[in-house]
């Protein structure tokens, strides 16, 4: 078990409460970054808190404040804020359950793996998993992480379970004013549907997160490394795509081909057979 979890608390559920650690379920320790330094120098470049005179400010003489006019600010104390938090900040409280279709993937935010924190808590804990797992549902509450209330989605994962954070109502953009430009009743062409349809099918499969590349890190590493071994950096050359405005019909018969090296299905008329041309007997001449 790693070492340090990032946020130590309980879950609840009516009277059982049992002690959880919650573990950041995605990394980005592996991704190559870029830092910006001075050339002449080699020292890497810092950010200071500065105002807009351009005068560093000291830490202890920042503050924070909401901006009600241009340059007109209402002070906002820590301890104010500490009083809008919930109640408990340790304690997960499971105040709902829901199908797990019924929450839009665009609410999900952050998973974040959830172990218990001791061998009592087990238990409880995997009463909660197969519970979840049996019932198909997702139980829903809210807690305070990193000194923010957010609204949490609590589900199986394999052995144990998953908390992933949801966002808030407000934080989502309406997907409406993005498709007014969408006919409403507007269907495709039936021929171009089952092109597509059969595409689908020919291509099913298992997701395997393996089978996918990251073209930038894969092609930042190779470059970082050929500048260190003073080669050229071996780069694929990908084609992109031209721009051109192409026949959707003849590229999903190209994609159906390259998809199985087999000709796409579609209709051919078939000529109608000719029928032999009945042979003339010639009638002999009486003698």
């Amino acid at each position: 078990m790693p070492q340090h979890a990032y946020w130590k608390g309980h879950i609840r559920l009516s009277l059982v409460t049992f002690p959880v650690r919650l573990y950041p379920a995605v990394t980005e320790s592996e991704k190559v970054r870029l830092h910006k330094y001075d050339k002449d120098s080699g020292q890497r470049i810092h950010y200071q808190n500065i105002n807009e005179d351009g005068d560093v400010v000291d830490a202890e003489d920042i503050v924070k404040g909401y901006e009600y006019e241009k340059g007109a600010y209402i002070p906002i104390e820590d301890k104010e804020i500490e009083k809008l938090r919930l109640e408990s900040k340790h304690t997960i409280d499971l105040v709902q359950f829901a199908d797990l279709s019924s929450i839009d993937p665009i609410y999900y935010d952050n998973p974040y793996y959830v172990s218990p924190d001791n061998e009592l808590a087990q238990e409880a804990y995997i009463t909660v998993r197969d519970a979840l797992k049996k019932s198909k549902k997702v139980a829903i509450g809210q807690v305070i992480i990193a000194n923010r209330e957010r609204i949490v989605a609590l589900k199986a994962c394999g052995k144990g379970l998953i908390l992933e954070t949801l966002r808030y109502n407000y934080e989502v953009r309406k997907a409406e004013e993005y498709f007014d430009d969408i006919k409403a009743g507007a269907e495709p062409n039936k021929d171009q549907l089952d092109l597509a349809m059969e595409l689908i099918k020919r291509k099913d499969g298992k997701f395997e997160p393996t089978k996918f590349k990251d073209l930038y890190q894969e092609g930042l590493k190779e470059i970082i490394s050929a500048k260190m071994e003073r080669r050229s950096p071996r780069l694929k050359d990908e084609k992109l795509p031209s721009g051109k405005v192409i026949n959707i019909m003849d590229a999903l018969k190209k994609s159906l081909e390259q998809s199985t090296g087999k000709p796409s299905p579609t209709k051919k008329k078939t000529a109608a057979k000719k029928k032999p041309a009945k042979k003339t007997v010639k009638k002999k001449k009486a003698a």
